[in-house]
């Protein structure tokens, strides 16, 4: 069976349908990647847009000490060089080893004038003076935002270019042009051309930039060479010391949502953060925010009035007037950030001159136009509020139909990672798998014929897998989950706790194997956030089963682990022992279990609640896309 997916021209116009490639090197002949599908799933698979291009990058954490020498002679002709190949020269550019380590630096001057220097070697610094910004901070929402922002305009008719971070499984998404993720020859080509400049001209102190330099200056390469309309740029870090905040006239400024968040690096308090939030303001340059809690709302309105910045306060944005249409992006909480893309947008048009251009005969601020309904419908962004149906083929099955033999695996991911983020993620779960199911599965996802009709004759389950970094807090995390699926009538039965396979500190291409399960690993952080998931549910530590193998490494629960209801049993000694969670050995195992499950039960229905962390939430994409 051969799979295809529908290719797209600028502002999303139905194109020419290509087959999906995977190429081993740039402007080489490549076979065409027929995917492999289990018999009896015709008709029964639709691919979500969004994923059109193969994996070929995530972020992965083990150091490693590449030679690069024979790499960058292929800087000098990029037809030479593989995709891979440019992952290992990114990979040289990362400082840290794990999130939680400092990256010194000399000052937030000193960082923004090394991207400054970086920009005048590559012959941008006057060029991006010319790029018309929307420059958007924020503690959470800020990448919904840009992504809503960034389809509106481009359903307004305009090239649209947007950087944001991080990926998920492949580099190249961080940099859309026209709403696709650039192509790998453009890629290659735009970062060979800096890597190279950069490398032969780095000179007297001025080192290679580190890995979210390089990408932000190659954002700008890209944007220049592709000649965008509009650029939205979304801050990394913070904003005042972010190496984004050397674009110095956006046409608008945006802060989203605000709240506690890398404390470690801007600040124990929210005042603090907002301060940093604040750093991307510019003189006199209008900006737009959301409703704040009030000690972060202070510190805005007093930066915008020592810069004699308009600042205006945007609610959330009224259902009604979209007439009907759905965001395209799930969950309550995305009403807060299509508003303020909308303010965004309308005010990026005005300054421009742009307005009257497309609206002739005028619109009242009231209304949200057609071409802004487009983009808010259509705006797509993977691992948040994102819906999954798993294809689960029966081997066993002799007429190989999927349809009666097995149960049903659905993945509901959200790299939620901040407690407001998990509250917001909790009530969008809670919806989803209570309310209505064909219209949540529907946005951002697979989807299968026939599976609503089959509900009623399903136990649903629903579960947690979860992971989350070392410098997060999960003892508000988990118990902000708990609390908020309870509230909204969801009680997940069992948790599932897992190592990434990604990790902090190499890129890899996605096209290279799944790592192996083989070797031991360290689940020690796994098992303190079982015993912290525990004591969020029963309000008291209680005996853990560590099930383990002969070799001491981890077992997986039995496939009735999963269908019991009692979240108790007998342990040695007449102990208590929980088995309403379990600590899994590797993430694809884990997945591999799932699938089991549900092929061994085919009432069964199975709800998975993915968060926690981004790494994770594209470690889960990246093998289900497999």
């Amino acid at each position: 069976m051969l799979v295809y997916a529908k290719g797209f021209l600028k502002c999303g116009a139905p194109g020419v349908p290509f087959f999906c490639d995977k190429r081993k090197s740039f402007f080489t002949k490549t076979k065409r990647g027929f995917h492999s599908l289990p018999s009896g799933t015709r008709d029964r698979i639709y691919f979500n847009n969004n994923l059109r291009y193969s994996s070929k990058s995530i972020e992965v954490v083990e150091k490693s000490v590449i030679d690069m020498d024979s790499k960058e002679d292929m800087a000098d002709n990029p037809a030479l060089s593989s995709y891979d190949d440019a992952m290992e020269a990114l990979s040289t550019l990362i400082s840290r080893r794990t999130r939680g380590d400092r990256t010194p630096t000399s000052g937030s001057r000193d960082k923004l004038e090394q991207v400054i220097a970086y920009l005048k070697i590559l012959d941008l610094e006057d060029k991006i003076k010319e790029l018309k910004v929307i420059h958007v901070a924020g503690t959470k929402g800020k990448g919904s935002t840009c992504v809503f922002s960034e389809a509106i305009l481009r359903n307004c008719g305009f090239r649209t270019g947007m950087f944001t971070s991080p990926h998920l499984i492949d580099v190249r998404e961080r940099f859309r042009i026209d709403g696709l993720d650039i192509s790998e020859e453009k890629f290659l080509q735009y970062f060979w051309e800096c890597w190279k400049l950069l490398k032969e001209k780095a000179v007297d102190g001025l080192t290679m930039p580190p890995l979210f330099q390089f990408l932000t200056v190659l954002a700008f390469k890209i944007f220049v060479c592709e000649k965008v309309d509009v650029a939205v740029i979304e801050v990394g870090l913070g904003g005042k010391l972010d190496s984004t905040n050397v674009i110095q006239k956006p046409i608008v400024c945006g802060i989203a949502s605000l709240g506690m968040d890398h404390m470690d690096i801007l600040g124990n308090t929210l005042a603090d953060i907002a301060l940093h939030k604040a750093g991307i303001l510019k003189p006199q340059i209008p900006a737009f925010t959301v409703p704040q809690l009030s000690e972060a709302m202070e510190v805005l309105q007093k930066t915008a009035n020592n810069l004699e910045v308009p600042l205006e306060v945007v609610a959330p944005l009224d259902l009604k007037k979209l007439d009907g249409v759905a965001l395209g992006l799930s969950g309550d909480h995305q009403l807060v950030n299509a508003g303020l893309a909308v303010s965004l947008s309308r005010c990026w048009l005005q300054r421009t001159g742009n307005w009257e251009k497309i609206f002739p005969n005028g619109s009242k601020e009231t209304e949200i136009p057609v071409a802004f309904c487009r983009g808010l419908a259509t705006a797509r962004l993977h691992g948040r509020a994102q819906v999954v149906h798993d294809v689960v083929s029966d081997p066993q099955g002799s007429s190989g139909s999927t349809e009666t033999s097995c149960g049903d695996l659905i993945f509901y991911l959200d790299g939620a990672h901040s407690p407001e983020s998990m509250e917001a993620c909790g009530r969008w779960f809670s919806a989803a798998v209570t309310g209505n199911k064909s219209l949540s599965t529907a946005v951002n996802g697979y989807r299968r014929n026939g599976e609503y009709s089959k509900d009623f004759n399903r136990v649903s389950k629903q579960i947690l897998l979860f992971n989350c970094m070392e410098v997060r807090d999960p003892q508000v995390l988990l118990p902000k989950l708990v609390t908020t699926c309870a509230s909204s009538g969801t009680h997940i039965s069992r948790a599932l706790f897992v190592p990434s396979m990604s990790t902090y500190n190499k890129v890899i291409s996605g096209a290279s194997a799944i790592p192996s399960d083989t070797r031991r690993k360290d689940l020690t952080w796994q098992f303190r956030l079982q015993r912290l998931w525990v004591k969020s549910i029963q309000g008291t530590d209680a005996a853990l089963d560590h099930t383990l193998k002969p070799d001491g490494i981890t077992a997986l629960p039995p496939h009735d682990f999963l269908c019991g209801d009692a979240p108790h049993c007998s342990g040695p000694a007449g102990t208590q022992v929980v088995t309403s969670s379990a600590v899994m050995p590797s993430l694809p195992l884990t997945i591999n279990w799932l699938r089991d499950c549900v092929r061994r039960n085919p009432s069964l229905k199975l709800e998975v609640l993915v968060t926690g962390s981004l790494h994770l939430v594209g470690d889960v994409l990246r093998l289900l896309k497999r």
